[in-house]
């Protein structure tokens, strides 16, 4: 991942941290009982993952057991990642963005201290504060038909720092609990929902909004990497065993990525969002597509040689592939 930063040069690179929950139903090393919305009393393991927005990759990931808070080394973890993304690329902007599971002080001031612009969900429960303030606002400023926001330098009573607060309310549908009725014509209540941004960005509320929102894609990673890469997969009972596996998955993952990129060209630029800049096909239709095909070894002229189908597509994709992977080894080797 290091190479493909250092080839690439982007001017900003998006740092996303999260935590992936990985159930079992055995008792494996190191693993525990926690949080488990899908299997409660289940023993799992919770490791923290950092991924990388324009690449969509698994940058580095930290192997917790599964009763740990969110917070237990992310400190540490998320400024080993930072620092040896600044390593690999010293000229470009790092960015952060953080789920208000890992809202700390701690946090903010270590990623404001390393030039790190952030934004981090704020968490309604353990500030009472927050809510007060929105109840007390009347003016709401207008982002679109269905946001709006206000914002504040504010510190919780603890912090010593304050910094941006951006209080954002979405209006939605409420939803209906009363029985069906096959009406002609029902009119919807509208409501409200609430969330607060902590940042350090100095760009418009609707950028800092779009930039926070573009988390989402962190889950179609997430979701990419379990189905056809397996790394949540608890295949033995030692903890060094499930350790390997999972880093096997996310090589497998981040290898397809690579693959592409070294294939294609970017498709956009830096978007608000930090959409990856390239289109990626899943593994599961390149599985198809490139493995998943009949085949067999032969030897003419003593040659060892895989011998496929007569099918134009396919050669042409086949050479295109072989053909970039042997210019990228090029590259590298000069």
């Amino acid at each position: 991942m290091l190479h493909r930063i250092r080839l690439n040069s982007p001017a900003r690179l998006t740092l996303d941290f999260d935590g992936v929950v990985c159930s079992t139903s055995g008792r494996p090393e190191g693993s525990a009982v926690g949080m488990n919305k899908k299997k409660k009393g289940a023993r799992s393991y919770y490791p923290l993952f950092c991924t990388v927005a324009q690449t969509s990759q698994v940058f580095d990931a930290l192997h917790r057991p599964g009763n740990v808070h969110d917070s237990n080394g992310a400190g540490e973890f998320m400024s080993g990642c930072v620092a040896e993304v600044r390593s690999a690329a010293p000229s470009a902007v790092i960015e952060g963005r953080i789920d208000s599971a890992f809202f700390s002080r701690q946090t903010a001031v270590m990623l404001d201290a390393e030039n790190v612009e952030f934004t981090i969900s704020a968490p309604f429960a353990r500030f009472a504060e927050l809510k007060q303030m929105i109840a007390e606002r009347r003016r709401w400023l207008r982002l679109d038909a269905e946001w709006s926001y206000f914002e504040s330098e504010w510190k919780p009573k603890s912090w010593d720092e304050k910094f941006r607060f951006i209080f954002i309310r979405k209006r939605v549908k409420l939803q209906d609990k009363k029985p069906v009725q096959l009406d002609l014509f029902e009119p919807h209540d509208y409501g409200y929902e609430y969330k607060v941004i902590v940042t350090n960005k100095t760009a418009c509320a609707r950028k800092v909004l779009r930039f926070h929102n573009g988390r989402g894609a962190q889950e179609a990673l997430f979701g990419e990497a379990r189905s056809h890469a397996r790394f949540d997969y608890i295949p033995s009972r030692k903890l060094a065993g499930n350790r390997v596996w999972m880093t096997c998955g996310i090589m497998a993952h981040n290898l397809v990525r690579e693959l592409q990129m070294s294939t294609k060209r970017p498709a956009r630029g830096t978007t608000e969002k930090r959409s990856p800049l390239w289109t990626f096909e899943h593994l599961g239709t390149l599985r198809h597509r490139l493995l998943q095909r009949a085949g067999r070894i032969t030897h003419p002229g003593g040659k060892l040689t895989l011998t496929l189908s007569g099918n134009p597509a396919v050669r042409r994709e086949m050479l295109a592939l072989l053909d970039a992977l042997g210019a990228e080894e090029a590259r590298k080797a000069a």
